[in-house]
This record gives structure tokens, sequence and C-alpha cells, in this order.
């Protein structure tokens, strides 16, 4: 079992910068990839961000690459999300998520094994 704790969501204008932290417990975390998702009112929840157990590998959904950086303490059980540039497109509840074995099916499918309660991001015009 493990449990995800956010932080650092809020409101920003566009071109602001924020940086999100999810912090892990229960578990080894350095035996999880860590991953970013976020959904939009009305929308599907999506795919933004996600980091391998080492940190030696980062991926990225097309609209935030150059933008958004992801990285993982592990000494610290943390996982972090960078956001510059915002645009009012980023406004959506931001997701934390973890998973074990076959984590990119999991994560390409929505099935992460954990996922945090999601923090609020707005990015006004």
């Amino acid at each position: 079992q493990v449990q995800l704790v956010e932080s650092g969501g809020g409101l920003v204008q566009a071109g602001g910068s924020l940086r999100l932290s999810c912090a892990a417990s229960g578990r080894t975390f350095s035996s999880y990839a860590m991953g970013w998702f976020r959904q939009a009112p009305g929308k599907e929840r999506e795919f933004v961000a996600a980091i391998t157990w080492s940190g030696g590998n980062t991926y990225y959904t097309d609209s935030v690459k150059g933008r958004f950086t992801i990285s993982r303490d592990n000494a610290k059980n943390t996982v972090y999300l960078q956001m510059n540039s915002l645009k009012p497109e980023d406004t959506a509840v931001y997701y934390c998520a973890a998973s074990g074995g076959n984590w990119y099916r999991k994560f390409v499918n929505n099935d992460a094994d954990y996922w945090g309660q999601g923090t609020q991001v707005t990015v006004s015009s």
C-alpha cells in the first residue's frame, strides 16, 4: 500500500510557474515509477509526465515538453513537477500516481496502482 500526498497547486497568471510535490509513504518509494496526470473540467484524465524508479528516464506528453520537468528525490520519497510558462489550457486538477510492474501499460490506460487526491492548478489569462 502506497499513500500519496500532493501539494503546491494554486492560481497563477499565464507565463508563471508552479512546483508540485508528491510525498509517498507506505512502501519502498524507489521501487515505483511515478507519474503526473491531469483532468480539466469536462475532459478525460490525461497523462502529463512520468519518471522511472531510478530517475534515469523521463516521459512527457507533447503539450508540456520544454515547459514541465518531472524529477524525484528517493531519499525524501518525493516526486516533483516543475511547471514553467504556464498556459490557461494547463488549468486542471493534477494527480500524482505510482505503479510497480508493467507501469507503462498502467499509465497509458489510466490504471496506476496508486493515486493521490489531486491538487487544483488554475492559470488565468
